[in-house]
């Protein structure tokens, strides 16, 4: 629940316990779970679905071990681990400064009014190592957008990103885990102290991306993305229907994929490459819902030379009396922009009664009454542009009014491009209007978060229709750790000594 203040409001706590021992199923353990399941039948489906994805690995390698004997898969393991953490020494160097540098973005809010919260990274070299420290985020919230960061996690996103940024045939694998050294000291939002809530903690991950891009590519920032749609934007329906069966609809939307170095960000699109929509027809066929729209939304990507991806619009009709919970992000801060790209546009969320009535619902809340009719018009984040707007290729720009990507009117705001009655470019008017546009702004913004935070706060009401979120009050009983505390700890153990 977006409202719950501790881990205990968030579930059943189950430690580690096996669910096979020795290839049999645990009944007993299975049990606990999914007799506290909603719907058992479906969770137990996806659980031995996982169960036999690890069966078919464990059978894999036990055929590599009797054709080329243990040892030798043992060795040619070793290999690749040593391979890559080579490899990933050399780009260490190369992307990585001696001299720290920083980056910071911020979660909005933690669903009980209560943000924005900082997220601040800085990272430098020494030697063959690199440091990546948390000192300066904020202290951890009482609602659940607390993101506990896994070391092991945040190194594979590190490496990821280095990889696919410098040389993506480098093989990959946590060969290279030794060389990174993570800093997060405890009690801020990603290493929060039990029994801190956690159930939001996506729209902190998802950030972690923008950070830790916004500061490794100060190094070569013409290889960064802009920031994308940045959460994973949730909408939760569940009630009882007319034959007393209980349903629950869980989806997660996508949003604008930011403008890169070889492109356009995509429009509506999700964050992890793999992921896929819920097709409408089996939305409408599996839950009491009709979906009355389901669109990109044009002008909400940023402006830039590779334009931010479009967020999305989906329109949801509740046909049975229920519950509706959301959490998203993105409300009040916008993902910000690159190089001369401006930051993509902001989320909302729209109910709109069956008797006429509309209520402005925020980014996170819980059971939400529905009633048959009722309407939710639930819009999720741009991603932001990348290099200079008023240098994307004017057709370009025609082509997305054409397609309904960008209106008329903001082909001429955003990218500075004037069309004609036909669609064409007015190649006159159009190198007229950009010219006063670049004299008007001055030079081009290394990032673009949109105005100031203390503006976006002042505005908030006004601009969303939301109430603005206040600074949050540290929490007594979680004490935050001091950012050299922190750095001496890491350094102790992992047996790297500051320098001399």
């Amino acid at each position: 629940p977006t409202g719950a203040r501790t881990i205990f409001e968030e579930g059943l706590i189950i430690p580690p316990l096996k669910i096979v021992e020795r290839g049999e199923v645990q009944q007993d353990v299975l049990g606990l779970i999914l007799n506290n399941m909603r719907l058992p039948e479906m969770n137990r489906a996806d659980l031995f679905a996982i169960v036999a994805g690890c069966r078919a690995g464990e059978k894999r390698v036990i055929e590599l071990c009797d054709r080329f004997g243990k040892d030798v898969y043992l060795a040619a393991c070793q290999a690749l681990l040593d391979r890559t953490y080579e490899a990933m020494r050399k780009l260490i160097h190369l992307a990585i400064p001696e001299v720290p540098q920083s980056f910071e973005d911020y979660v909005d809010d933690d669903g009980l009014g209560n943000g924005p919260f900082k997220m601040k990274l800085t990272i430098w070299r020494e030697g063959d190592h690199a440091f990546f420290d948390w000192t300066g985020t904020d202290p951890q919230a009482l609602g659940p957008v607390n993101f506990y960061l896994s070391e092991g996690m945040f190194k594979m996103f590190i490496g990821v990103y280095l990889i696919m940024v410098n040389d993506p045939q480098i093989l990959f694998n946590d060969g290279f885990y030794p060389l990174l050294h993570i800093v997060t000291p405890e009690g801020c939002m990603l290493r929060p102290r039990f029994p801190s809530a956690l159930g939001c903690r996506t729209h902190a991950l998802a950030r972690l991306f923008d950070v830790l891009g916004g500061a490794l590519c100060k190094q070569a920032p013409e290889l960064n993305t802009a920031s994308g749609y940045g959460t994973s934007p949730y909408m939760l329906y569940s009630g009882w229907d007319k034959k007393g069966d209980f349903f629950y609809s869980m989806e997660i939307l996508y949003g604008g994929i930011p403008g890169r170095p070889i492109g356009d960000g995509m429009d509506g699109h999700s964050w992890w490459p793999l992921f896929e929509n819920i097709p409408t027809e089996y939305l409408e066929a599996y839950y009491p819902m009709r979906i009355d729209g389901y669109t990109t939304v044009a002008d909400t990507g940023g402006p830039g030379m590779h334009r931010g991806g479009n967020g999305v619009e989906k329109r949801y009709v509740y046909l049975e009396d229920g519950e509706v919970s959301i959490h998203d992000d993105r409300w009040l801060t916008r993902p910000f922009g690159v190089l001369g790209g401006w930051p993509g546009a902001r989320s909302s969320k729209l109910l709109k009664r069956a008797d006429g009535t509309e209520e402005i619902l925020p980014s996170k809340c819980d059971q939400v009454k529905v009633a048959p009719g009722d309407m939710l018009v639930y819009r999720t984040a741009g991603g932001g542009g990348w290099k200079d707007r008023l240098d994307r290729d004017p057709a370009a720009v025609a082509r997305d009014v054409s397609f309904g990507l960008v209106t008329e009117g903001f082909a001429k705001e955003g990218y500075g491009v004037v069309l004609a009655a036909d669609g064409s470019v007015d190649e006159k008017a159009t190198e007229a209007e950009r010219d006063r546009q670049r004299e008007a702004r001055g030079p081009a913004l290394a990032f673009d978060f949109g105005p100031p935070l203390e503006e976006m706060l002042a505005t908030c009401r006004a601009e969303t229709g939301l109430e603005p979120p206040t600074p949050a009050t540290p929490l007594r009983w979680s004490p935050l750790e001091d950012g050299a505390e922190a750095l001496a700890r890491v350094r102790a153990g992992d047996g790297v000594p500051a320098p001399a």
